[in-house]
């Protein structure tokens, strides 16, 4: 189950130094309906810049982010396996930085001290527990530009849809061009105030293909896609089409006097990649 720390760093590559195809595609797509000459200028820019990182084996940016780790794990898997598991990835964590290398990002919040990319409960593990026999690890880097701009509202629950669909806008309206549009904005309701951010930044490891399986929902994302790129933001907010390439929302219950909205920010380059274990017991990496 374990896999090695050479699979790590090979992991973090793929993810800094490429976006998954899915969004690569998106910003094709983008740059091709647009009409906004700086607009198109900007966009053309990005692809150039994601042709040329997949060529040299750099990263993409230079904020090469704080590492996130999404694990899918059996639930009979002991205390004693996760612990070497994350040990595995701390490992891999710090020669990837060396290696590749990867900008040292982390810090201690109080002294500013930096700590490489390995520090006080970073990297960042979420664990999903499945019946399945299935073993993941996805790695997410996530910069500074897109994460500053994350928002949190308890909104009254008589504000409704309508008042979550005014907080989305004017979170994206406020932010402008600082998370380096066009973005992918994950959308948390509902949980509580720390689930909802949860479930926005959750909600960004989903391929831009997919919506979310309740049509109320779905038609939500679809609504707040039109709305955010009717804003003319574009890309790096100097006007355009295309301010966002995806919406993505993920809900939970809640209490019933309180109405948790998250919003999360994913720049353009949405860097994500995925560890799987193949049932003959070999890693691939997607």
């Amino acid at each position: 189950m374990i896999p090695k720390k050479e699979a790590i760093v090979k992991l973090i590559k793929k993810a800094v130094t490429s976006v998954p195809k899915d969004v690569e595609e998106a910003i094709k797509t983008a740059f091709k309906e647009e009409d906004n000459d700086i607009a198109k200028i900007q966009l053309k820019n990005i692809i150039d810049n994601i042709e040329l990182a997949e060529k040299s084996g750099l990263p993409l940016c230079q904020d090469t982010g704080i590492p996130l780790f999404y694990i899918k794990i059996n639930p009979s898997s002991s205390k004693v396996e996760i612990k070497k598991l994350e040990a595995v990835i701390e490992e891999g964590v710090r020669e990837a930085t060396e290696e590749i290398p990867l900008r040292p990002n982390v810090v201690d919040p109080i002294t500013r001290e930096n700590r490489g990319n390995v520090g006080e409960k970073i990297p960042i593990f979420h664990y999903d527990f499945t019946e399945e026999d299935l073993f993941e690890v996805t790695f997410v880097p996530k910069g500074a530009g897109s994460e500053n701009m994350s928002r949190l509202a308890i909104l009254n629950p008589s504000d409704g849809l309508e008042g979550v669909k005014k907080f989305v806008l004017n979170t994206v309206e406020e932010a402008g061009g600082r998370p380096c549009p066009p973005t992918i904005i994950g959308v948390g309701i509902g949980g509580t105030s720390d689930f909802s951010c949860f479930l926005a930044k959750k909600a960004l490891l989903r391929s831009l293909d997919k919506r979310n399986e309740r049509e109320d929902i779905k038609r939500l994302e679809e609504e707040l896609f039109e709305i955010l790129n009717d804003t003319g933001i574009g890309p790096m907010g100097l006007g355009g089409r295309t301010t966002v390439l995806g919406v993505h929302i993920e809900c939970a219950d809640t209490h019933t006097a309180s109405l948790p909205v998250a919003v999360n920010f994913q720049c353009w380059a949405a860097r994500r990649a995925v560890l799987r274990e193949k049932e003959d017991g070999v890693f691939e990496i997607v």
